[in-house]
């Protein structure tokens, strides 16, 4: 099998060239999994550049590396699987960039599916695992409530926010490393910023399998980091979308009141004018907060444009 994909031939009639592929994987103590991945993913894919982002292991991660010859890139301490992430996508020189984690949840024969939807003309591609493959009742409770919430902030259906295995145009992935945190979300900022860009994102149904080893997870502390960014990403790309509704509840509730105190006092209140004026000031907000947004779409668009003239040249 070849570590490459095929980009769709143009109405231009230029023959598509091969897109290199780099497969980036962030490990934290994950050598176990490591040993047995490793072999399987250079077997599958021997052309191909795999990067592993040694985010601060103190088991021998290292020497696995060594033995299957992969680039291994080394972080003094650990910074969070976030920052493995950028690390690696700083360092992968392939057209496609391809994530998955290091314990062996994610299976190697999946690949393929998702760098067919690329090759379909998908910016990104991402495994959205299965209902049941979650690790217990809770995380699939929270996944739901993330999921729900993401596709209502991007106006698009999201089936796995939180997915860490996915293929992404690396032209693209990149433009938003900025975004990206250094913590355990990184799958949800990187897909809303994708999908609030216009850029066209896919989903492939995957089993996940039972992880080697200890998940650094939190679900507490990192469920109220999901959120948090959730919000903060959909405020970036979206702000209408959280902001109007609130402006409209606040406007209903200061007609209300304004209509009880009227008929009870016969007069206008303070807190009426206090509920008109905050829900002004909500909406204006929301306003200012798309007019910034659509800095980011109009790059967005520009930036394709010239990819587009760059991978046809007439």
């Amino acid at each position: 099998m070849e570590a490459s994909v095929d980009i769709k031939q143009a109405d231009t009639g230029i023959a598509p060239r091969r897109a290199a592929l780099s497969i980036v994987l962030p490990a934290k103590n994950e050598a176990i999994g490591l040993r047995r991945l490793l072999p399987e993913l250079r077997s599958s894919f021997p052309a191909a550049e795999i990067i592993v982002v040694d985010d601060g292991s103190s088991d021998d991660t290292a020497t696995v590396c060594i033995a299957n010859a992969v680039i291994r890139v080394k972080h003094p301490y650990s910074m969070g699987n976030g920052a493995a992430i950028k690390s690696g996508a700083r360092r992968a020189t392939g057209d496609i960039l391809l994530f998955m984690d290091a314990d062996g949840q994610h299976g190697p024969d999946d690949i393929q599916h998702l760098l067919l939807k690329i090759e379909d003309g998908y910016e990104m591609a991402v495994g959205a695992r299965a209902w049941d493959t979650h690790a217990s009742f809770g995380r699939r409770f929270a996944n739901w409530i993330y999921n729900r919430l993401a596709s209502y902030m991007t106006g698009n259906q999201i089936d796995d926010l939180t997915s860490g295995f996915r293929a992404a145009r690396a032209r693209h992935f990149k433009r938003f490393l900025y975004l990206l945190p250094n913590g355990f979300s990184y799958p949800a900022t990187s897909t809303m910023a994708f999908f609030r860009s216009g850029l066209p994102v896919a989903y492939v149904p995957i089993r996940a399998k039972q992880r080697t080893g200890k998940s650094h997870v939190r679900v507490l502390q990192d469920g109220m980091r999901f959120f948090v960014i959730i919000m903060k990403i959909g405020t970036l790309f979206s702000p209408m979308r959280l902001f109007l509704p609130i402006s409209g509840a606040l406007f209903t509730t200061a007609i209300s009141y304004y209509a009880y105190t009227l008929i009870t006092t016969h007069r206008f209140t303070n807190m009426s004018a206090v509920l008109f004026l905050s829900a002004l000031l909500t909406f204006l907000i929301g306003i200012l907060g798309e007019l910034i947004s659509s800095l980011h779409y109009r790059e967005a668009g520009f930036e394709r444009r010239l990819v587009s003239r760059d991978d046809h040249p007439i």
